[in-house]
């Protein structure tokens, strides 16, 4: 006779636990498999992202940054140089989460799910600041209007990205307390959100004891995070220049000690140290990054045809009209230089002003137009000279007062390691394979820092750039070698100094590059 098996008590439970386990497995599955993406990026290869930050991605705010170029007048000199900041974003979001989980994998106390997926989010959203052509908007455009922002943009445009999205529940779904979090995600982009003179700790988004989560992101204090990991590696690539640092190398020795922190006298801070034998590497960093900015970043060609394109932006700016969030006449945010404060408008405004500019017909925009068909037909101001003062020049404005006529573009380029005059490795710490949880800052080298005088002449009629660079090299020699020399320093002392600028004003107006 066939009985049929019936389980007890106890077996009935085990088998509801093994199918509810089943069940979520199955659900969780099937959410990763609907949720969850798959980036192929040239740089990192196939990377995968959390689905809150495909949520954040896959939003109008944050697509605006495929319309923004990475390098911004770069791409005129480099035909290369065609990435734009969507995907730099992706990138320094994903390697933040792999630093993160690196750090934790190595000491598991450090942080927990929440912390890691704050420190993507900050990865991902750090660059949503960003105007028309990166840097050229908030570097030389706003400058000129004696306006600056970025980082603070990146906070708004967070903010409204969120709102607008609606996705301060979608956090809440994902273990995230925004009321908590969101500070901390903005303040890991652009630093402590208020004034905090005489407090021992600025942060409020996290303790003094997680001070490490403020590294990785943006270090304020070295230079060292993800984002110029990403950053140089991905424009090394682009521009075809070769990248000796290695950043795969830091993510495997990256670990967290407690320091002396030069801020906090009083007692150590957790920080994001390295091996000892990694310093070589380090060196690597700051060199690779001050080698882009010498062939690239500050390429001639590309410092100028920057600042034609920033001068076309003030002759434009009033006349080109973007709605805002109040979508009428009295919006502040129509303007090129305030569309940053009204960031319904300031999500419309992109790259593709240049060519809205070039394309138009309207007469109170044809003095901006011909600047830039200047540059699309190869019209640039013409290199008049170039020197590298033997003493950095400070306050270059008084020493170059005279070389600043209507006709003369002057660049002055600083390039150095990252910290000015200072060695940024000296602001590192190193453990050692015997005290992995002791590290030291290293013995200072030698770093250096660089200052270039450039002057450039809007007229490109060979008489007139011609006349321009005899003068440069005769106004070079009498300020810098002439004036050096004892004996010139001794005869006419009175009037060493004028002469230069005298014989300067003297030249132009007699070769007629000054006034037609």
């Amino acid at each position: 006779m066939l009985m049929l098996y019936l389980p007890e008590p106890s077996d009935k439970l085990e088998l509801v636990s093994m199918v509810y386990c089943f069940m979520h497995f199955i659900v969780l599955s099937f959410c990763l498999f609907v949720f969850c993406q798959v980036f192929n990026d040239p740089i990192h290869g196939s990377i995968e992202l959390h689905p809150l930050l495909i949520k954040i991605i896959d939003t109008p705010q944050f697509q605006r940054l495929r319309f923004i170029k990475q390098l911004g007048g770069v791409y005129f000199v480099y035909p290369g140089a065609s990435h734009n900041r969507f995907e730099h974003s992706i990138g320094v979001g994903y390697l933040a989460g792999k630093l993160a989980e690196a750090l934790r994998s190595r000491q598991p106390e450090l942080n927990h799910d929440r912390d890691v997926l704050c420190v993507q989010i900050a990865g991902l959203c750090h660059d949503l600041g960003h105007g028309p052509f990166s840097h050229l908007y908030d570097g030389l455009f706003l400058p000129n209007l004696c306006v600056s922002q970025h980082e603070k943009g990146s906070c708004d445009m967070l903010d409204h990205l969120l709102k607008e999205n609606n996705l301060e529940p979608v956090m809440r779904q994902y273990g995230l307390e925004p009321e908590d979090d969101i500070p901390f995600i903005k303040e890991m982009i652009a630093g402590p959100l208020q004034e905090s003179e005489g407090q021992k700790w600025p942060y409020e988004g996290r303790p003094e004891e997680k001070s490490f989560l403020y590294e990785i992101v943006s270090n304020k204090k070295n230079g060292v995070d993800v984002d110029k990991f990403d950053y140089l590696a991905r424009d090394s690539y682009y521009l075809g220049i070769k990248n000796n640092f290695d950043f795969h190398r830091f993510l495997q020795f990256a670990r967290v000690c407690k320091v002396e922190d030069k801020d906090c006298k009083e007692r150590k801070r957790e920080t994001i140290c390295t091996r000892d034998k990694e310093e070589d590497n380090m060196y690597d960093l700051f060199y690779i990054r001050h080698r882009l900015h010498k062939r690239a970043y500050q390429h001639r060609v590309n410092k100028v045809i920057e600042h034609m394109i920033a001068e076309a932006f003030l002759k434009a700016d009033g006349h080109i009209e973007i709605e805002g969030s109040l979508g009428s006449a009295e919006s502040e945010g129509k303007r090129i230089s305030t569309a940053f404060k009204d960031m319904e408008a300031y999500t419309k405004l992109t790259d593709n002003v240049f060519e809205e500019i070039l394309k138009s017909s309207r007469p109170e925009l044809q003095e901006a137009r011909e600047i830039l068909q200047n540059i699309v037909s190869r019209k640039i101001y013409k290199f008049v000279g170039e020197r590298k003062p033997k003493v950095p020049i400070e306050d270059w404005k008084v020493s170059l007062n005279n070389l600043k006529p209507e006709d003369f573009e002057i660049l002055v380029i600083n390039m150095d390691y990252g910290m000015k005059d200072e060695n940024p490795v000296e602001h590192m710490h190193f453990y050692s394979k015997k005290e992995p949880d002791v590290a030291k800052p290293m013995s200072p080298e030698n770093i250096f820092s660089e200052q270039l005088i450039r002057v450039f002449c809007k007229k490109i009629d060979d008489d007139s750039v011609e006349a321009a660079r005899q003068h440069f090299e005769q106004w070079y020699r009498s300020t810098f070698e002439t004036a050096s020399d004892p004996v010139y320093k001794h005869v006419n002392s009175e009037f060493a100094f004028l002469c230069p600028y005298v014989r300067f004003i003297c030249f132009m107006l007699i070769c007629g590059v000054f006034y037609d």
